[in-house]
């Protein structure tokens, strides 16, 4: 069977001043992907590997890594798309690595709760009893900004995220998108959206929507608040 040659970002604290990487011969499986690939090696040549990965389905977004300079899910990204190889893989670019290819994504959470990302309601005393029924269209309005998985690929390949990492970046900025859009929110998330750091530190490259892997748009959802924003400055009432 033909090998590939995939080399890995290695950064062991205590051992290594920075990254170094190291090479592996991996089967070329037809049906494999990279994310089968770091398993291989994880099991067979070098169990010291550090990644994270769950459920092998684009699904639970843990396994995004930067696979030959670009941010990829390495579950939906096939050894066979690179030929004969090399196949190069980093940790996600703009965060900080804690081990190998695990980044810390402390950060990103705080920005993610920051948005208050739950269905906001006045005047009503926990718990909840009441239902609020929707119409498809009500759904419409915000289900594509609700498929996001946290998978980090937007932020990795937001240039302002990058350079700034204060900025509130993509995923927090749709997820605040979803609830604005929502029929049943009452929320006001204006004060956490319209600052520098948040809808106006975007250049609309539109990476993030391009590297996102469940069409999110997230650059969509930034540019649709920043008209929000822009009317809601010149009239003070109108929230949405």
């Amino acid at each position: 069977m033909t090998d590939i040659r995939v080399e890995v970002a290695r950064y062991r604290p205590g051992q290594d001043e920075e990254p170094v990487f190291q090479g592996y011969d991996v089967p070329l499986v037809a049906d494999w992907a990279v994310l089968d690939g770091l398993n291989y090696i994880k099991d067979q040549l070098d169990g010291s590997l550090s990644y994270r990965w769950s459920c092998r389905m684009g699904v639970c977004g843990s396994c995004g890594m930067t696979v030959n300079g670009e941010p990829r899910l390495t579950c939906g990204t096939f050894l066979t798309e690179f030929g004969g190889g090399p196949i190069r893989i980093e940790p996600l670019k703009g965060f900080p690595v804690i081990r190998d290819l695990v980044v810390d994504i402390d950060g990103f959470l705080a920005k993610l709760s920051s948005v208050r990302p739950w269905l906001v309601r006045e005047g009503e005393e926990l718990p909840l009893s009441a239902e609020y029924a929707q119409t498809p269209e009500q759904l419409e309005a915000y289900k594509q900004y609700s498929m996001c998985i946290n998978c980090l690929l937007c932020y990795s390949a937001c240039p302002v995220y990058v350079l700034d990492p204060d900025f509130l970046g993509p995923a927090a900025i749709a997820l605040a998108q979803r609830y604005n859009l929502d029929s049943r929110d009452m929320g006001d998330r204006f004060d956490v959206l319209n600052q520098e750091d948040a809808v106006w530190g975007c250049t609309f490259v539109g990476e993030c929507t391009r590297v996102c892997p469940k069409h999110v748009d997230p650059a969509e959802a930034i540019q649709r608040y920043k008209v929000t924003a822009a009317l809601r400055s010149v009239l003070p009432w109108s929230r949405r």
